[in-house]
């Protein structure tokens, strides 16, 4: 129903920058939130950033001042801007769409992309 399309990832030496993109598309009745996860070798996937209509972003604490989460809600897109990359925010990042069902129980529907890989050397 819904399709995400992620770019921007790479490789960026520390200290570098990357702006990760990813446009939804699709049968989208209201988008309630877009958000970036991310998953390093041998963890959990986390989340990074997430962004819904009306309500400040919010951030895991280990990228807070060097990320920033922005969603243009005309063209169903999410941007992730990473400043100040480290090593360990190598992981593929996925991004994430929430999508409310238009009706009852108007329950919660997720969306994946299919991942981008951002790799930073020190």
């Amino acid at each position: 129903q819904v399709r995400l399309v992620e770019s921007g990832g790479g490789l960026v030496q520390a200290g570098g920058s990357l702006r990760l993109s990813c446009v939804a598309s699709g049968r989208i009745f209201h988008i309630n939130a877009m958000g970036w996860y991310r998953q390093a070798p041998g963890k959990q996937r986390e989340l990074v950033a997430l962004i819904t209509r009306g309500e400040s972003p919010n951030y895991v604490d280990s990228v807070k001042g060097r990320f920033t989460i922005s969603r243009d809600i005309a063209n169903n897109t999410v941007y992730l801007q990473m400043n100040s990359l480290k090593p360990e925010d190598t992981a593929v990042y996925y991004c994430n769409c929430r999508v409310i069902i238009p009706t009852p129980p108007y329950a919660p529907k997720d969306y994946w992309g299919q991942g981008t890989q951002v790799t930073v050397s020190s």
